[in-house]
């Protein structure tokens, strides 16, 4: 078994331009983790005009993808000007003509970037494929090349082959129901503190979760599932040539939707825990939690994001998952609070490990809630000077759109109105209860006095381009809020997505003051003669 490592495409040269409409630049110079030995990021620290958004061929053949599966596989869509996405020029235009003539790209990085990855597992034990369905298909696209791919990832699934043809282990067949393996997720920590900052990238070590065709354990399979994880272990673990793989997991699923998981999950061989470092924080994510395929990327949006969130500050995210952005928060801006509300009950288990890395030295009352934040949203953000919003590629619920539009109203209502963290003898309202009862709270040492505001700043994080554009004109429509900053990140390149910071403030904002023409100044100065 062997590892291999991206060859680097060709350097490309820096682009200037006079007109200075978006500033485009590598993650790579803006956030704290270490730069991998491997495919070299070209340099985009330049400020560029809106015309140099284009297709430039001076720059097409340097962030080029170059990957032989292009063709077939679904996972890319475009293969030139990976720096450039073709939506970046529409969201330019869009954030200019709302004011906004300072918004930043940051590229990040265009290659083995995805440091997590669901591939299906087709074929026969003697010829497995692994990798994406084609579009408009179940025909499994093998792709163990992937560009886009953490080199270990590839690695991985080359090791990953040899054990199923040596093995016999049979892929599952869709149409007869049969066989044994249906899937993988591959997921690389990078976080290794045991190595020096520059090699912690390169070094990922692969937590490798087999989605295996049987309800249990105790399936008359079980032999052949711990054989190949045996396998796995033995050739890619601490003992082997490469320390390749992080754990091995079992996730058991039978149905037969287009659901990956199922329920039931089971750690075979390797670490139990596993951790990465982003926004100054250890984050703890199990085979079963969301997490960022993007690792890098996301990190550097969360370092631009503690630039706009004052110290002390008391801080809601909502659509917390783990509470990844709000437990970063709370560490690097010595929040005074923060909430965290998520509607996937899942996700409580990987917020309690987090907190328990958390300095020791850090004050601050934290919390996480298992609720839905479309039923009666305000209540959760009574008592905040921010609000963080993540939502999913939908956008935000409109009964949350409604409560923001409505915040300046509101703010009365918030006087009287209970919140749901804090204790109310005789709450019947069942949503609330049931927050209560799954949620975890880490008190403040110090006392604090109980605080009713409204929140003044909206931090938006979006991943879907066009519910955000929706989402946007909505909220600027009420003038309850206007637009301050935006930031655009390169998440995944090769695709049309985009992701967004979006920072909102309270109020209409300042007005455009039109220009008073010249005509009445000169004749004003002809009377005066």
């Amino acid at each position: 078994m062997s590892v291999f490592f991206l060859s680097a495409p060709p350097s490309i040269s820096v682009l200037s331009h006079c007109s200075t409409t978006t500033t485009v630049t590598c993650c790579s110079s803006l956030q704290t983790l270490p730069q991998p030995l491997s495919p070299q990021q070209p340099s985009l620290s330049s400020p560029l005009s809106s015309n140099s958004l284009l297709t430039n061929s001076k720059t097409s053949s340097g962030c080029s993808l170059n990957c032989p599966h292009f063709d077939s596989c679904s996972g890319c869509t475009h293969e030139d000007n990976l720096h450039r996405p073709v939506v970046l020029q529409e969201a330019t235009t869009f954030f200019k003509k709302l004011g906004v003539s300072d918004f930043t790209f940051d590229t990040c990085r265009l290659w083995g970037w995805r440091c997590r990855a669901k591939l299906a597992i087709r074929g026969s034990s003697t010829d497995p494929l692994i990798g994406l369905y084609e579009e408009g298909t179940h025909n499994v696209v093998d792709i163990p090349d992937c560009k886009a791919h953490h080199p270990n990832i590839n690695a991985a699934v080359e090791l990953l082959k040899k054990g199923i043809k040596i093995l016999n282990i049979e892929p599952y067949d869709e149409d007869e129901r049969t066989g044994y393996l249906r899937y993988v997720q591959m997921a690389v920590t990078t976080y290794n503190t045991s190595l020096p900052a520059s090699e912690r990238y390169r070094s990922g070590r692969v937590q490798v979760s087999l989605v295996w065709n049987a309800r249990s354990e105790t399936s008359a399979s079980s032999e052949k599932l711990n054989n190949l994880a045996t396998f796995l272990w033995r050739n890619g673990g601490p003992n082997s040539k490469v320390h390749l793989i992080h754990s091995v997991w079992a996730n058991f699923q039978t149905s037969t939707n287009n659901v990956i998981f199922g329920n039931r999950w089971r750690h075979l061989l390797g670490e139990r825990d596993f951790w990465e470092h982003v926004g100054g924080i250890d984050v703890y994510l199990p085979p079963s939690s969301f997490g960022q395929a993007n690792t890098r990327a996301f990190d550097s949006l969360l370092q631009k994001l503690h630039k706009y969130v004052p110290i002390g500050s008391s801080v809601t995210d909502l659509y917390a998952g783990a509470g990844v952005i709000g437990l970063s928060l709370a560490s690097t801006r010595k929040c005074r609070s923060v909430r965290c509300v998520e509607i996937n009950k899942e996700s409580k288990l990987a917020f309690e490990k987090t907190i328990d890395r958390l300095p020791s030295s850090l004050d601050s009352s934290i919390s996480w809630h298992h609720a839905d934040t479309s039923i009666e949203p305000l209540s959760w953000l009574v008592g905040s000077d921010i609000l963080v919003v993540d939502p999913p590629r939908k956008g935000l619920d409109p009964s949350l759109i409604g409560a923001l539009r409505d915040i300046k109203s509101a703010e009365r209502k918030a006087m009287t109105l209970e919140s749901p963290t804090f204790k109310a003898k005789d709450e019947k309202r069942p949503w609330i209860l049931r927050a209560r009862e799954d949620s975890v709270q880490i008190p403040s040492r110090t006392t604090q006095e109980e605080n009713r505001s409204l929140p003044q700043t909206l931090i938006y994080i979006s991943c879907g381009w066009e519910s955000f554009k929706e989402n946007c004109t909505a909220l600027l429509s009420s003038k309850a809020w206007h637009l301050s900053k935006a930031h655009g990140f390169n998440f995944f390149p090769g695709t049309q997505s985009i992701e967004i910071l979006a920072v909102f403030k309270r109020g209409p904002g300042a007005s455009v003051k039109k220009k008073k023409s010249g005509k009445k100044k000169k004749n004003k100065l002809e009377k005066q003669s």
